[in-house]
Order: C-alpha cells, then sequence, then structure tokens
C-alpha cells in the first residue's frame, strides 16, 4: 500500500504518530473491502477555506464540510506490478478540530474515523438512502472496533 500525505493547513502537527495512525485505517478498510491492500490512496489535509472551494467546485455546494472523496473511476490506470490507484481524500482539519470537541473525543480519533468514512466512498459506499447510510455506518464501524479505536477515546 502507498500513502501519500499533502498536508496544506497549518491548524495542527500531521504528525508521524498520526500519519501512521491514518495508514493503519486505509489498510484496515482496504483488508475489510478487498482482501489486500495493494492500492495507492492520498490523503491531504486543509483547512476550512480550502475544503469549501473544493465542495463548490466539485459538489455545487457553497459550505464547509469535513471530508471529500475523489475515487479514481478509470481502471485503465492500472499497471502491472503496481498498487492500483484508488482515490484521493480530502480532510478539513479545522472542521475535525470542531467535530472532536463537539463529540468529546480526540482530534487523532475524528481524523481516523473521517478517513474511514471517506475510503468506503472510495471504495464505492455512499449514504443517499437510510439503506445506504446503515451498511456503511457499520462498515465504519467495524474498522474502528478491529482498530480498536473508540469513541470514547481522548
Amino acid at each position: 500500500m502507498q500513502l501519500l500525505i499533502d498536508n496544506r493547513q497549518e491548524k495542527i502537527e500531521i504528525s508521524q504518530e498520526i500519519i501512521e495512525d491514518i495508514k493503519k485505517v486505509v489498510s484496515e478498510c482496504l483488508m475489510l473491502e478487498r482482501g489486500n491492500t495493494d492500492y495507492e490512496v492520498s490523503v491531504s489535509f486543509v483547512d476550512n477555506e480550502e475544503i469549501k472551494t473544493l465542495n463548490k467546485m466539485y459538489r455545487n455546494k457553497d459550505s464547509y464540510t469535513d471530508v471529500l472523496s475523489f475515487p479514481i473511476e478509470d481502471d485503465s490506470i492500472f499497471i502491472e506490478g503496481q498498487e492500483s490507484m484508488l482515490g484521493d481524500i480530502v480532510i478539513s482539519v479545522e472542521k475535525g478540530i470542531a467535530q472532536a470537541k463537539e463529540l468529546g473525543h480526540s482530534i487523532k480519533r475524528e481524523l481516523m474515523y473521517l478517513t474511514a468514512h471517506s475510503m468506503f466512498h472510495l471504495l464505492g459506499y455512499d449514504h443517499m438512502t437510510e439503506t445506504e447510510k446503515e451498511i456503511m455506518r457499520q462498515k465504519e464501524k467495524d474498522v474502528m472496533k478491529n482498530l480498536k479505536i473508540f469513541k470514547s477515546d481522548k
């Protein structure tokens, strides 16, 4: 598995510990869903203004959001012997900090959850209907449980 990290925000330091935690989440999602980790994923950490711009540009929504997912939908990107490109995850650290405070847990836990959420979007899941939402939420819970990351983690 190849994890590409792009930190374009200054709200918190994206430490090696956070990167390793993100890598664990990506790996667990891939193993749960695909049974292997032969994929490349990029994760960008941004501020609220950048994610709002991206949200407007790509989803026509002029609002802040916590995470955006950009799946690679072109199978021609597969190169024999190399990891397949799965897609890009963009996380608003600023929004993550606010949500962590609101929910009473650590920013580390929030970033891990947002990564799991976004990974399942990259893997083809959505939450437009109640049934889709239940399926996706259960997968997110399974990943967090498997990694022993719980809501009460501070």
